[in-house]
């Protein structure tokens, strides 16, 4: 006898029960105990004893709810534990029934979350391998406040989404279920109804920690728990490695690009692949960091992974999230630590990601003068919400914690920063105030930071930021943004643009090499030649030089030379380094086979020998930040473009000069103050032979002498050779 009303057998029937734990499972109903089940592909069901197997009930169909089945247990008093006995005319099966199991999320959980304060909050939502009640399977969360049903669905289910609807927890929004038996691999997604009962594309889980292979879309179960991690050696002593006063030297790289295997028809380079190529090649070259563009999976290889749908999970192209983890500790144990482009200003709006999840504007605004981006044709997270605010936040701390990870570059900070950014009058929502500034993204961005050097030992946090915004690196306390480090895309533009110059007529833009010392301390800058600056048409780095042949090499060279000696931490991006001739293009393997030609075999030799004498020479890093670290000797010598200045260390650390030639003139004889007398020793001349240059110097040093120029009592006279780079250091007895 079925005891089940013929309403709720109905909508359990049709996927449109709102409530299906009070109607399936284990109910006592006028004294009995009651099992109701729904599986549409049995023609025959009864409850059997949990451990004995005994049959404890006989469940008939429903009439006019096909695939719903109820009986009772006329001889159970008490609640018990029961499987599901099944057959059809094909085949006989027993299975557990996710609704004899109770709620897996506490009261304190709820609370957080409907505070927006869960730091934790990916080990809560998502999809979570557990035992439940001595029960091993997977526990789906998911927020979806605005839904009125939702149910998760995949192959566990044969995509029917009638199969798993989920129990709504209170009033935070969020709705779970733990299924039985299943496990890390299962393909997934959750099924939406909107407050008005009407389907929506099926999501992707906003906390999926697995993606499938593009170009599926759903989400994969992954378990997360268990990981043995061999860094403990790097971890213990990153945070004397992220200081202002040490050397940091990222080497910006496109796992999708940085080198693909020809062999096997091109493909991408796995996780496991790149923990022992790419670590050992950025080991070789002396880099201190890699910084990886975004690897949160994305659907559209086309978009460089900034139009991210899976947050939380490393991409599925080159492998699993414990493979991601292998290539993270390969890079702490070789010495080298790891940044990850982190994309929260914005997301694509495809159907199965975050817009409009739940039928509702839940994760962006609204008014699409505040929730659309016209520059990439996305939306924009609503910050002011704290959900909204609380998930991005935890999946700052997400990859810090679950990952290793070293530091986070945020991408595109100005466009949240401003509310007018690149929107014409009339298509932007001024502030509270009227002013333009984002008021809700400032804080969100305080708390980012806030958090996570709060939380997380040892961590960075860089800002893509091309305004003059003021105080990005400043503390939160004192009203700043609180990153570790801003881009100084400034000096990037400006020098880039000298450099495009030819040298005869450098002269007339002398201060565009000179500018940025005037602000080169108010942040806590790096000096960035990202992927930025070599697509779109801007062509390659050695493109970019004027005239033909040796002189394009001798400027790039020289350029590198400015750079390194320059206050600032350092950014290139791949193929940079050996003067990649063509423009980037994600979708083909860097130019490897350049390095068999001397002229791009010596820019690598040269970028390598920078990286380490930036690393060994104290005056180059250790007041990177700090206005008494810079001294000009040279800045007005504009009718030569020459510039010289000094580098200072700590106390006691050896001071630097640097002296750069941008004309294809050897200057000779050429007196150049120094701040103390003694042997300076040449560290690095970028016209050496070894680099593709003339081999023209100062045989390794010179001694000063007791003249004054520049407003220095002593100084020293060099050969500085055509377009070079000198580097001296002050010997020390």
């Amino acid at each position: 006898m079925a005891i089940i009303g013929s309403d709720d057998a109905a909508r359990i029937s049709q996927g449109a029960h709102s409530d299906p734990f009070s109607v399936l499972g284990l109910h006592h109903i006028d004294g009995v105990w009651t099992v109701n089940c729904f599986h549409p592909e049995a023609t025959s069901v009864s409850a059997i004893d949990a451990k004995t197997g005994r049959r404890i009930a006989e469940l008939a169909p429903v009439d006019g709810a096909p695939g719903v089945f109820s009986g009772q247990a006329k001889r159970r008093k008490n609640p018990f534990a029961y499987r599901l006995k099944m057959s059809n005319d094909d085949a006989e099966w027993v299975m557990e029934d996710a609704y004899r199991f109770g709620p897996v999320l506490g009261e304190l959980d709820e609370h957080l979350i409907s505070e927006g304060a869960h730091l934790n909050l990916w080990k809560v939502l998502g999809a979570h391998v557990m035992t439940h009640e001595g029960q091993a399977g997977t526990h789906f969360a998911v927020w979806a406040p605005n839904a009125s049903r939702v149910a998760v669905t995949g192959d566990f289910s044969g995509w029917d989404g009638r199969r798993y609807p989920m129990r709504k927890r209170g009033q935070t929004g969020v709705w779970e279920i733990f299924v039985p038996a299943i496990g890390d691999g299962a393909s997934y997604k959750f099924e939406l109804h909107d407050a008005h009962g009407n389907l929506l594309p099926e999501k992707a889980d906003p906390f999926g920690f697995g993606a499938e292979y593009r170009p599926a879309t759903a989400s994969v179960v992954r378990d997360l728990d268990g990981y043995d991690w061999s860094d403990k050696w790097w971890m213990s002593k990153r945070e004397a490695v992220h200081k202002t006063d040490k050397p940091v030297s990222v080497y910006e790289v496109h796992l999708g690009s940085w080198k693909l295997v020809p062999e096997d028809g091109d493909r991408q380079l796995t996780y496991i692949e790149y923990a022992t190529q790419l670590v050992d090649y950025v080991k070789y070259m002396g880099f201190t960091h890699i910084e990886l563009m975004p690897v949160s999976e994305f659907p559209f290889d086309g978009s460089w992974g900034y139009q991210p749908i899976g947050l939380f999970a490393p991409t599925s192209r080159h492998g699993t999230p414990e493979q991601f983890r292998d290539f993270i500790a390969a890079c702490h144990n070789a010495d080298l630590g790891v940044i990850l482009d982190w994309v929260p200003g914005h997301f694509p709006e495809d159907a199965h990601g975050l817009g409009k999840f739940d039928g509702s504007h839940l994760y962006e605004h609204a008014d699409r003068r505040e929730g659309f981006h016209p520059d990439w044709n996305t939306l924009v997270f609503n910050y002011g919400r704290r959900e909204v605010s609380n998930y991005l936040v935890s999946n700052a701390l997400f990859w810090l914690q679950e990952y290793h990870i070293d530091g986070l570059r945020v991408d595109a900070v100005a466009s949240m920063l401003y509310r007018d950014y690149s929107r014409k009058d009339g298509e932007w929502v001024p502030n509270i105030h009227g002013g333009r500034e984002n008021l809700e993204a400032i804080s969100f961005m305080q708390s980012v930071n806030a958090t996570a050097y709060g939380q997380v030992d040892g961590i960075m946090t860089i800002a893509e930021e091309s305004t003059a915004f003021p105080g990005v690196t400043g503390m939160t306390d004192n009203g700043g943004l609180g990153f570790g480090f801003k881009w100084n895309m400034g000096w990037m533009n400006d020098t880039l643009s000298y450099m495009e110059q030819d040298p005869i007529h450098r002269k007339y833009h002398h201060s565009k090499m000179t500018f940025g010392i005037h602000y080169a301390f108010t942040e806590n800058f790096i000096l960035p030649i990202s992927h930025d600056e070599v697509v779109h048409g801007k062509g390659s780095m050695i493109d970019k030089m004027p005239g033909q042949g040796d002189d394009k090499f001798a400027n790039l060279r020289a350029y590198y030379g400015f750079m390194w000696g320059h206050p600032g931490k350092k950014l290139l991006f791949m193929g940079c380094e050996f003067a990649q001739g063509r423009e980037w293009n994600h979708d083909a393997s860097l130019d490897w086979h350049l390095l068999d030609t001397p002229q791009h075999k010596g820019v690598q030799t040269l970028v390598k020998d920078l990286n380490a004498v930036y690393r060994t020479t104290p005056a180059l890093h250790e007041l990177d930040c700090k206005a008494e670290g810079f001294q000009w000797v040279e800045e007005n010598a504009g009718e030569e473009s020459l510039f010289a200045w000094v580098r200072h260390g700590a106390d006691g650390s050896a001071p630097v000069l640097v002296v750069c030639n941008f004309t294809p003139v050897t200057r000779l004889a050429r007196r150049i103050g120094v701040p103390a007398g003694g042997h300076w020793k040449e560290i690095l001349n970028t016209d050496a032979a070894v680099y593709g240059g003339t081999g023209a110097g100062n045989l390794g040093g010179v001694d000063s002498a007791e003249i004054a120029s520049s407003g220095f009592a002593n100084s020293v006279e060099l050969t500085i050779p055509p377009l070079s780079t000198l580097i001296f250091e002050l010997e020390q007895n």
